[in-house]
């Protein structure tokens, strides 16, 4: 069954068109939400709608973290249903839920983000195995974004172990881009590994990265396109808090565009 999609050439097209490749994070907090706007499910979703209102000009591509809108039950999922209705068909959508489990769990899961709420991508974890993601893998048009070198500082426990003369992300990245292609599959690499993007780059030259950690966990810009940076741009930086708390009042929404159109304009001169 094929359901709405953005293909490759499509995300390629909107990331030339707009000279961006910025990915805003809706990773809500309601005991963020600024000053004025209700802290309730309600609040959340118009905050949500105010600032794609006020970001879509720049971005190409916006990510919903999950766990804010599932602690909330059956309401944080309606919530999180009616945000990707917000978001502009022209915008790649990513369901970061950082799935994997079983084959048949992953298939419910793929039917859940895929089919029922038809995002055009999800967030994987790979520890299980190609069985595990497999079912994600064959959902036509849809696209599998796999970790492969996290931004967070318990990344080196295990992701920096070395075996057989490579650390564990490069032989996770190699073996999963097997299972893939260019086509369906990207890796999350965090903008805090700068020095480690371009050896991934060489690895996967084809393959589109979600590089989180720009902004509030202090990843550059800068540094992400320099060392992985294709000519078809190849990148979706990933904004979330820098964005969506820029302001703590009545200005929320000036500010998350100020802010928005600032990363913007920093990955166009990369452009």
């Amino acid at each position: 069954m094929i359901f709405a999609v953005m293909n490759r050439q499509e995300l390629i097209k909107e990331i030339q068109a707009k000279k961006s490749m910025l990915c805003v994070g809706l990773d809500t907090d309601m005991d963020k939400l600024p000053a004025g706007v209700p802290r309730t499910i309600s609040g959340m979703l118009e905050f949500n709608r105010h600032i794609i209102e006020a970001t879509h000009d720049f971005a190409v591509s916006y990510k919903i973290n999950t766990a804010f809108y599932e602690q909330y039950g059956a309401e944080g999922w309606e919530c999180m249903q009616e945000t990707l209705r917000l978001i502009p068909s022209s915008c790649f959508t990513i369901a970061d839920a950082k799935r994997g489990d079983i084959g048949n769990t992953s298939a419910m899961y793929a039917k859940a983000f895929f089919q029922r709420m038809n995002f055009d991508s999800i967030t994987v974890a790979p520890y299980m195995g190609e069985d595990s993601l497999r079912p994600f893998l064959e959902f036509e048009g849809k696209w599998v974004i796999c970790l492969g070198l996290t931004s967070n500082v318990g990344s080196s426990d295990f992701q920096m172990l070395e075996s057989g003369g490579k650390k564990l992300y490069e032989h996770v990245i190699g073996t999963v881009a097997k299972w893939g292609d260019p086509g369906n599959l990207m890796f999350v690499t965090g903008a805090t590994k700068a020095s480690d993007l371009s050896a991934i780059r060489r690895m996967v030259p084809d393959y589109f990265f979600l590089v989180p950690g720009v902004g509030a966990q202090g990843g550059s810009v800068q540094d992400v396109c320099q060392n992985a940076k294709t000519d078809f741009g190849g990148l979706l930086i990933n904004a979330s808090r820098s964005i969506l708390y820029a302001g703590k009042g009545d200005d929320y929404m000036e500010k998350a565009r100020e802010e928005a159109q600032r990363l913007k304009e920093e990955m166009e001169r990369f452009l």
